[in-house]
């Protein structure tokens, strides 16, 4: 079962890859049975963040976005809505792409971390690093950057 396709199409400015990973790995943990999840950093999304207050930990909500825990789950290129109960209760979440900091399986923790920044967005302030590149500047003119060898993310289910 597929995430419903995005109704906000992408503008002359978006070059996102993140909505479209996020599909992919919702569209491969339901097809192989496992259950996607999504980690939400609640603050960096602002207002525009709505998720029930009392599953907040830390400033971050995972969310269990299965076809049999969600209705009427939007995947687009701008935000997720969904509907689902919490403590019994129904709520209507929405969530802009930009505050989703990763997607993952429960039953094995595949999946995939957004770096911040990596979605288009600004990263928040106070990061050095990034400053030369926030900037449109390279810190070493004419030399690449050096990559760091890949790491595999360890992501903390908040409940």
């Amino acid at each position: 079962m597929s995430a419903t396709a995005p109704t906000d199409p992408p503008g002359p400015g978006d070059n996102s890859l993140k909505p479209y990973l996020l599909r992919a790995l919702y569209d491969w943990a339901v097809d192989y049975g496992l259950t996607p999840q999504v980690l939400v950093d609640v603050q960096a999304g602002g207002e525009e963040v709505i998720v029930p207050a009392a599953q907040v930990k830390d400033g971050r909500i995972a969310l269990n976005i299965h076809p049999r825990a969600v209705a009427h789950l939007e995947m687009g290129n701008e935000r997720l809505a969904f509907s689902a109960r919490f403590g019994g209760k129904p709520f209507a979440v929405r969530v802009p792409v930009t505050a989703v900091t990763a997607i993952f399986c429960r039953e094995n923790g595949q999946g995939i971390a957004f770096q911040a920044g990596e979605d288009g967005a600004t990263p928040p302030a106070g990061n050095a690093a990034d400053a030369p590149a926030a900037a449109g500047k390279t810190a070493n003119a004419g030399h690449p950057k050096p990559r760091r060898p890949a790491q595999t993310p360890r992501l903390k289910l908040v409940k």
